[in-house]
């Protein structure tokens, strides 16, 4: 896996002498390559916080618990740290559901550790209790009870089960006596992770790769989390095939790239400019694409029988789409080995590629005067290569991922599974935590005010996050979806903050910016600065009206 060391010791333990159940725990975690734990401790809890401590693992504050896991999350991404989601019982869990919900249809392998109260005192203590187990086992991948003697196995299981296949979420309940029990140090049981598997026999796929005179490639999240850009980029080059990608496999191989399309799941003018070349297309090549990304515009998107090789992590019996051919297993690996036995050839001899990708650019091209378009395309102009940025859910979102080019893998973070509002700031703010250099934040004012407490979190961890919030006083496209059904608008109309006011009294720069000179100006100073910026562009309430 892309993080994992061995554990350490708690500090002054030795082969037999005695720890607590929360210190093997903690172990075990730091094993499977954690360096980091959020949320925000409860009574249930402080034995496994003081434990993480002792096993190296900085446990980091946040103001609420589903943020905590975003937090995760971005740092994730950022190192490939495994993501550690700390809460005590009753409100805790029930804060965080939301978030496992997104690792879960996302594919992050969070581990959520929850504090609880003995099984005996539950049946007769009422208080904060509920079934922690029943409430996430929907959620996610399982869910085990820490029980004396197995605090250290079921974080092996756990992290096994959660890197598996397709990432997600594996649940921890950690009873409060399991955690405070005093046990021998023992050495921790060795994660095993099964080895990548590549199909037998790849000839059937071979042949129709090699028959193919006008092959597309559309890459998705199983090829990200298994760091699959440089295979991918392989394969484009021994079958001469352009790339569309999903949201979330935006920078698999540079988007500068000529042979990049560009993003497509989302956005109805996308979809409808790449259209032909997928009718065009003698054969399509799904490298790691997940379906969950998509819209309805994506069910049953290509006509039966044309030739589909479907490369994937883990099958999903999603009736999204069909295909031909599926190989599953290690899809940078299959890539690798189909490319290897294929000579480079020329594809599309007419050059239909070409002249989508620059249709598909111009349609996204800001129209001059001053909106979301310029917004996006000004502080692209303005950050270093390599930086990392962030999109919350709305219609700021679906613009911002076809303007926005990625120079690499994991360089756009988004939700783009589950597409939950309150996602952008905390997962700038881990993946800041986990680089340490300037990371931008793109918000709309109402899932900002999801999140306001986290500035606070900004401020106590001193990074050096860019908050871009688009000020247009409404939810954007729950409006826009109103207008398009012919309804009356209703419960979508938010008052102005003064985002500005509120950054500086949570110790950040805050400025309202209403114009592009203004705008590339502050963003200059914003990446030199090392505590948070916040942008607050101002936008009319209709510039999203037929941008996507």
């Amino acid at each position: 896996m892309r993080h994992e060391r061995i554990a350490a010791k708690p500090a002054g333990t030795g082969l037999g002498q005695p720890v607590t159940g929360a210190d093997l725990l903690a172990a075990q975690l730091a094993a499977a390559g954690a360096t980091h734990a959020f949320g925000i401790p409860g009574g249930e809890v402080l034995a496994l916080v003081d434990a993480l401590g002792r096993a190296g693992i900085r446990f980091e504050l946040a103001r609420h618990e589903n943020a905590a896991g975003f937090m995760a999350e971005g740092l994730w991404h950022a190192t490939g740290a495994l993501p550690v989601l700390v809460a005590t019982l009753g409100p805790g869990v029930a804060n965080a559901v939301n978030v496992v919900a997104n690792a879960q249809q996302d594919r992050v392998p969070l581990i959520f550790v929850t504090g609880c109260v003995d099984q005996a005192l539950a049946e007769s203590y009422t208080h904060q209790v509920f079934d922690h187990q029943a409430v996430l086992r929907p959620l996610v991948k399982a869910s085990f009870r820490a029980a004396p003697g197995t605090e250290d196995l079921v974080v092996a299981k756990a992290v096994a089960i959660a890197r598996r296949g397709r990432p997600g979420p594996v649940h921890i309940d950690l009873p409060i006596s399991v955690a405070e029990a005093r046990t021998a140090w023992r050495t921790a049981p060795a994660i095993t992770l099964a080895a990548p598997l590549v199909p037998a026999d790849l000839r059937p796929a071979q042949a129709l790769i090699a028959a193919a005179k006008r092959p597309l490639v559309i890459a998705g999240l199983d090829l990200v989390d298994q760091d699959g850009a440089v295979a991918l980029d392989r394969f484009l080059a021994a079958t001469g095939a352009p790339l569309l990608t999903t949201y979330k496999a935006k920078g698999l191989v540079p988007e500068a790239d000529p042979r990049v399309i560009g993003a497509v799941g989302l956005s109805p003018k996308a979809d409808a400019i790449v259209r032909p070349l997928i009718e065009a297309a003698d054969l399509i090549v799904l490298a790691g694409y997940d379906p969950i990304e998509m819209r309805q515009g994506w069910r049953s998107p290509w006509p039966a029988g044309k030739p589909v090789i479907d490369i994937v992590a883990e099958p999903l019996q999603h009736g999204m789409h069909e295909s031909s051919l599926m190989l599953e297993g290690a899809v940078g690996m299959i890539l690798t080995r189909l490319a290897d036995e294929l000579p480079q050839k020329a594809t599309w001899p007419r050059g239909e590629p070409a002249a989508i990708r620059e249709a598909f650019h111009a349609a996204f091209a800001a129209p001059g005067e001053w909106g979301p378009h310029t917004v996006f395309e000004t502080l692209r102009e303005v950050a270093p290569a390599g930086t990392v940025a962030t999109a919350d859910s709305g219609a700021h979102r679906i613009l911002f991922s076809q303007i926005w080019r990625c120079d690499g893998p994991r360089t756009l973070l988004q939700s783009s599974g589950l597409c939950t509002m309150g996602c952008a700031l905390p997962l700038a703010t881990g993946a800041a935590l986990g680089s340490g250099r300037p990371t931008l934040c793109f918000v709309g004012d109402a899932g900002l005010e999801m999140v306001l407490g986290e500035l606070a979190t900004l401020r106590d961890l001193q990074l050096p996050v860019i908050v871009v919030v688009l000020v247009d006083q409404a939810l954007g496209l729950i409006a826009l979806k109103q207008r398009q059904l012919g309804l009356p608008r209703a419960g979508v109309d938010i008052g102005e903050t003064d985002f500005a006011a509120v950054a500086r009294a949570m110790g950040g720069y805050g400025v309202i910016i209403d114009d592009r000179e203004t705008l590339a100006h502050e963003a200059e100073a914003a990446f030199r600065r090392k505590g948070f910026t916040l942008l607050a562009c101002r936008i009319e309430a209709g510039s999203y009206d037929g941008a996507f």
